[in-house]
């Protein structure tokens, strides 16, 4: 029997229980690795208590089914051998739950399952539940558990091994045996009608309701919403209420960015009616009206992706996603769903386009973190990097889309909030960029059963995070299932090119709620809740409305086409039903069983939220002095650049992903002669029949922010069209998309930071000439907690910027590397380096301050980028690398030890023409500066088509140094392998 721990650790198993329907048995199949095997649940326990130094003394671990039904012994047994066990690498023993054979256990060891909570998604389950059935089981149900059986766990530390073992926001833990004796499948659900009394209350009790409901509304909004149902003279249904706070949730409506905003700095006071469209929109408004006829922008800022035109027969679609809060609370599902919901970002584009590629960005504190110093509830660090990185892997490598590009960022201020951004690269036809529902379309929804996973998920985005968010909002959390997802992209390109839908749109945040708002705000709709099929019984009206379960596409299908379009899904076994239908009324009305659950005007939904009015100040960072780089200290600094978080390489997290599949792959994310060597952008084939590619890159650096958020912007969009450009990009042909992540809004300081960064965007997209075509923000990233004198504290994320660029490469065979590739090749400076060593990295490691923030002269770089790409493209560079965070010294060396050649500079030349000291050249992060190496007869060519913009710095040769000197002076004088080794260790991960 089961023994207990604390009541508030185990969930009680009757909870669990429920009456067995039917005959049916439920049996228990436990499997582990055969004698001799690696036990990798086991190595993984032991290798997190050792982060979290728990001394245990010994671990086993195994994995296993509950499966319900009526199947007799031989039955089981067969399903086992056939279906859930690899007999060559696994041994099982199938009973029921309780039997010894199931749970003895040696003296001293602890017997502990983990499952996932009653309700959550359980992809793996669903999966065997399926294929059982198509081998002619019974089967009713099945949970997946982990067992483990482990000696040695301190008593004070039991705890914080139970934390390890199970994240109780999705998961229950047992102590002992399972002795339920059948699974949970869910109670039949009662229709009840529910009011929410608000005419008649006071502001008190209507923030009272905001919070009790979870709705994130803010006291005026509320006031809005009670003075429409007093003009209506009823109360709001809790499916009204919801609905309203869906749709006008920062997440849904970006109510902050798009405000009206009151702005004042150094020069004055500026209004905003509109921040966003008159900042960032604009811009691109302006390159469009520019290019006139040669505008090659397709669809921005309007669907759920930008799109751009690719050649004469498609356009390309890019969206880049954050998925924050649920990652906070529950890395692997918050990170998986994020890559998730992305991919049906691209394929709710137009028509539906097709998914390319990948790419994520993810900020996370140090996973070195000491447990007694994180604020209380949150995860540790390392567990949060590990599940998020998990998550992503996972999905992208199961759906056979590859990811080719990101970054990972370091800092101790995303402890309580990490930050994970997914983005999806799609292409489509021309013709299919443009969707319009009509009326009388059928609303379809295919793919994912509707659960109460996700609940209230916008709203909870919206808002700030506590140390009590792990159970306030762990409904918000949502678990994929890729496969599921995979059978719903399959199916939606196929009945895309029959013409069989008017529209589509993914199910994302807010559910159907948002899904149907949006595609039928032109028009009205009727919807159908209880048609909607169920993971299982006991859910709402309310509930079936607002869930984000996952994997859910809606249509608009012509009723003439609705049975070709059910037989296409049926073909794909992909379940695909009627849930309602678009009428021209301009109303949403929900039914239940033919009762009307909520009647709301699409014109008080879309456009009844009041105004946002914000103040935003900003107030400069005074001046610093400039920072002195001592020339005795280079070599032992570049060495700790290379070691630090930010800098060192991410193979571990690469190595991870599939950035192959599809045949694509041009340029990898790891290149040079080993495969080690960072890549400054990927470039894929979308068509392989074609060389046309895409390059895609990324920009961001929060220490800039610190001091200006202004050139913090202006940096992250050099550096994202930097490394386009380095990899073959035409600059003329690059796309950026912002995501804003920032701190408490309603604080003007910080809003004014904000406001600035969006001042930079604009300034930065019109002298470069790159449109944005899509954003996405995430506010209120921001952590509270009691400390132990009583006192709440918060921790604000640093200012986040993230600056994603599509480049498009006329030609792949024409595009570089960044490794070295040749002995007696010449080594080329490009750029102008300033003394800008605030928010370096020398500064980081060294823990100091001061300098110039680097600013960025566009205008210059411009020009340089466009002659650079000239160079490119008539073959006169072997290889090209950014210079960003460590500046000259890290690039350098990255090259040499990627290439496998040795690398000289001499650095008189450049301290000469720019004026400064050779440590500052070496390591300051000045903008629109890049490296490249040229062969030796193509040198006079190269600077005939730089300009003045370049400075022969140095060469390869077949040794294996990196040495650096200027004046006679030696400044660095390192073995390659000493280097890469200070790069490769810190997160040299197993």
């Amino acid at each position: 029997m089961s023994h207990d721990i604390a009541a508030e650790e185990v969930v009680e198993q009757n909870q669990d229980q429920g009456q067995s329907s039917g005959t049916d048995t439920l049996w228990q199949i436990n499997i582990s690795p055969k004698s001799g095997m690696t036990d990798r649940l086991a190595q993984e326990l032991a290798s997190d208590c050792q982060d979290a130094s728990i001394p245990i003394k010994h671990v086993e671990c195994s994995y296993g089914y509950l499966v319900q039904g009526e199947i007799s012994p031989p039955e089981i047994h067969n399903l086992a051998t056939s279906l859930l066990v690899d007999s060559v690498v696994q041994d099982f023993v199938v009973e029921h739950p309780g039997a010894d054979s199931l749970n003895t256990i040696t003296a001293g060891h602890e017997l502990i399952h983990v499952l996932l909570k009653p309700g959550v998604t359980d992809p793996e389950a669903e999966t065997a539940r399926m294929a059982a059935c198509r081998l002619g089981v019974d089967v009713s149900a099945i949970r997946t558990f982990r067992q483990f059986r482990i000696a040695g766990i301190p008593k004070n530390d039991l705890k914080r091994m139970h934390s390890l073992l199970a994240n109780d926001s999705i998961e229950q833990l047992i102590a002992g045996p399972i002795d339920f004796d059948s699974i949970e499948l869910g109670s039949p659900y009662e229709y009840k009608l529910t009011h929410v009394e608000i005419r008649e209350v006071d502001d008190e009790q209507l923030m009272h309701i905001s919070r009790h409901w979870q709705l994130s509304l803010t006291l005026i909004e509320m006031q809005t919403i009670q003075q429409h149902y007093r003009e209506l003279d009823r109360e709001p249904t809790d499916a009204e209420l919801e609905t309203i706070a869906q749709t006008w949730s920062e997440h849904c409506s970006h109510k902050t960015l798009a405000g009206r905003i009151d702005y004042e700095d150094e020069n004055g006071v500026r209004k905003y009616e509109n921040m966003l469209k008159e900042t960032i929109f604009a811009a691109t408004n302006e390159i469009r009206e520019m290019l006139g006829e040669d505008d090659w922008c397709v669809s921005v800022f309007k669907d759920n992706a930008g799109i751009v035109r690719f050649d004469d027969q498609y356009n390309v679609t890019f969206k880049v996603e954050t998925h924050n809060r649920p990652s906070a609370i529950e890395p692997y599902g918050g990170a998986n769903t994020g890559i998730g919901g992305v991919i049906r970002d691209t394929l709710g584009t137009g028509m539906g386009a097709k998914p390319v590629c990948n790419t994520d960005v993810f900020c996370f504190a140090d996973p070195e973190t000491a447990n007694e110093d994180l604020p209380p509830g949150v995860l540790h660090p390392r567990r949060v990097m590990k599940g998020v990185v998990a998550g992503v892997r996972d999905y992208g490598n199961r759906m056979g889309i590859p990811t080719v590009n990101g970054a990972v960022y370091f800092d101790k201020r995303y402890v309580g909030n990490p930050l994970v951004f997914c983005g999806n690269v799609g292409i489509l036809p021309h013709e299919m960029s443009f969707k319009e529902p009509q009326p009388n379309d059928l609303i379809v929804s295919i793919g994912g059963r509707t659960g109460r996973d996700g609940i209230r998920g916008a709203t909870f985005s919206s808002a700030e995070l506590t140390e009590d968010s792990d159970v306030t909002s762990g409904g918000s959390v949502q678990i994929g299932n890729a496969i599921t997802e995979k059978m719903v992209m399959d199916v939606l390109l196929a009945a895309r090119d029959e013409g069989l839908y008017n529209a589509v749109t993914d199910c994302g945040a807010g559910g159907f709620s948002s899904a149907v708002g949006e595609m039928g705000e032109e028009i009205g709709a009727e919807v159908w809740l209880d048609k909607a099929p169920l993971k299982y019984e006991g859910l709402s009206y309310t509930e079936i409305w607002i869930s984000e379960a996952q994997e859910r596409m809606v249509f608009a299908v012509p009723q003439d086409k609705w049975q070709r379009f059910e037989e296409l899904c049926a073909s794909e076994s992909v379940e695909a039903t009627v849930i309602g239908k678009f009428v021209p009324t301009g109303n949403l009305v929900l039914k239940y069983q033919d009762n009307v659950v909520a009647d709301l005007a699409m014109s008080f939904m879309h456009d009844g939220r009041p105004a946002v009015i914000r103040k935003a100040t900003y107030q400069p960072v005074p001046e610093t002095d400039s920072v002195t780089v001592n020339s005795a200290d280079c070599e032992s600094t570049l060495k700790a650049i290379l070691g630090s978080l930010n800098v060192a390489s991410k193979h571990w997290v690469i190595r991870q992903y599939d950035h192959e599949v599809l045949g694509g792959s041009v340029v990898k994310p790891l290149v040079g002669v080993m495969r080690d060597g960072p890549s400054d952008a990927a470039v894929v084939r979308p068509r392989l029949e074609t060389r046309r590619g895409l390059a895609i890159s990324c920009g961001m650096n929060p220490c800039f922010g610190d001091i200006d958020p202004y050139h913090m912007a202006a940096s992250s969009i050099d550096e994202a069209i930097r490394n386009c450009v380095a990899v073959g990009s035409d600059p003329d042909r690059i796309a950026i998309l912002d995501n804003f992540c920032w701190g408490y809004t309603d604080r003007p300081e910080t809003l004014g930071a904000l406001v600035r960064a969006a001042i930079a965007c604009q300034d930065m997209a019109l002298k470069y000439k790159t449109p944005f075509i899509s954003g996405k923000d995430s506010l209120n990233n921001e952590f509270s907690y009691t400390q132990s004198d009583g006192t709440r504290k918060t921790i604000s994320i640093p200012a986040t910027l993230l600056i994603s660029a599509l480049g498009q490469v006329p030609d792949v065979g024409n595009c570089v590397t960044m490794d070295l590739k040749r002995p007696g090749n010449v080594v080329y400076l490009l750029g102008q380096t300033f003394d800008e060593m605030g928010g370096s990295h020398w500064n980081l490691v060294n823990e100091v301050s001061g300098g110039s923030v680097p600013r960025v002269d566009a205008d210059r770089n411009r020009g340089l980028y466009l002659n650079l790409h000239k160079a490119i493209s008539a073959g006169l560079i072997r290889a090209c690398h950014d210079l960003s965070e460590g500046g000259l010294a890290v690039a350098a060396a990255e090259m040499a030890f990627a290439g496998g050649f040795g690398l000289e500079l001499e650095l008189d030349k450049v301290c000469e023409r720019d004026e400064i000291s050779s440590g500052i050249v070496l390591f300051s992060e000045s903008n629109g500066r890049l490296l490249c190496e040229v062969e030796a007869a193509n040198a006079n060519e190269f600077e005939s088509v730089i300009g003045d913009q370049c400075c022969q710095i140095g060469s390869v040769n077949d040794g294996d140094e990196f040495v650096a000197e200027c004046g006679g002076d030696g400044l660095i004088r390192s073995k390659l392998d000493d280097l890469k080794s200070a790069w490769q260790s810190p997160l040299n991960w197993s």
